[in-house]
């Protein structure tokens, strides 16, 4: 496993990071045992980061993932998020003081442990002022509820309005080869400030594994269904076969150094300085071994100009002005 500085937080993170969203059962079915299995399976392998939510299921995936690491939390960087919530079938925002504090009191309960390592809030909640919430998250910082804070999806100027209430320790954000959007101005912004970044997507959602063809269908209750991605429409019936053609010659170019295109692409992810993990769903055992293969080499200049012009041939924009809302 490769370490990496975890911003200015102290902390030394594994490159490759256990994301657990779709622990949280809205997203097709899964074998609990096998997911135990994967989380042994990461942290023998050194995995040291954990991703999870309230929004994950609302217990589901933060009580699973407890289960999982047991008695070896205390050997793992833990992280949930808080602030996302459903009111009559839609999904609303909430990162008050109050919802903060009641928040973090549910999370510790169902991840089975007295403090998080990282503490987000998920969405950018624009009805209350962001200095709210921040103080909010000192106070869990100072009740040892928290070693760190952060945000994830925010704008770089959002970062800088919350900067001037608390420090941001962390900041979690989409980024694979299909969307580069913050590498306009959050990302320089979080370098500039020494912020951890956590890319989540590293995969492109599945797209980069490699496994989707122009047969592929998703299931009625498969949030891809819908074509939309992030803001971006990576699977809609017009872009989705330009993107399995981009795939395609990621393949050939991932052989050519004995890789496959899920190597190439979490290499990718992890060849930007300000990447701190990039985030892999695991669900079971040898998805985990699978990562290797991503670890222990490096893109040259070439490559990712080669890259570049592979997304530019198919007349697909990885960083289109569209934000993520």
């Amino acid at each position: 496993m490769e370490y990496r500085p975890f911003g200015r937080t102290g902390l030394q993170v594994s490159a490759v990071g256990f994301g657990c969203w779709e622990l949280g059962g809205q997203y097709g079915h899964y074998d609990e045992q096998e997911v135990i299995d994967a989380v042994h399976r990461a942290l023998d392998l050194g995995v040291n980061c954990f991703d999870t939510a309230e929004g994950y299921g609302f217990g589901q995936s933060e009580e699973l993932l407890a289960r999982a690491l047991g008695p070896r939390r205390k050997d793992v960087i833990l992280v949930t998020k808080f602030g996302i919530y459903q009111q009559e079938g839609k999904w609303s925002r909430d990162s008050t003081r109050a919802q903060a504090l009641a928040a973090i009191e549910r999370s510790l309960k169902f991840l089975n442990t007295d403090y998080v390592d990282v503490y987000l809030i998920h969405w950018p909640d624009r009805a209350t002022p962001f200095e709210e919430p921040m103080r909010a998250l000192e106070e869990i910082v100072q009740a040892g509820k928290a070693r760190f804070v952060g945000v994830s999806n925010f704008k770089a100027e959002e970062i800088a309005t919350c900067m001037a209430t608390r420090r941001v320790d962390v900041g979690q954000y989409g980024y694979h080869l299909f969307d580069r959007r913050m590498e306009r101005d959050v990302f320089p912004y979080c370098l500039e400030q020494g912020i951890g970044v956590m890319a989540y997507g590293s995969l492109a959602h599945g797209l980069l594994t490699g496994s989707f063809t122009s047969q592929t269908t998703f299931a009625e209750n498969d949030w891809r269904r819908n074509g939309h991605a992030f803001g971006l429409s990576l699977f809609t019936p017009e872009n989705f076969p330009k993107n399995l053609a981009v795939v395609e010659e990621l393949k050939t170019l991932a052989a050519r150094r004995g890789k496959t295109v899920l190597d190439l692409a979490l290499r990718w992810v992890l060849s930007n300085p300000v990447v701190s993990v990039a985030l892999v769903g695991f669900r079971k055992p040898e998805e985990v071994d699978g990562m290797a293969g991503a670890l222990g080499w490096s893109l040259g200049a070439e490559e990712l100009a080669e890259i570049d012009a592979i997304f530019a041939r198919h007349g697909v924009d990885p960083a289109p002005p569209v934000w993520l809302e």
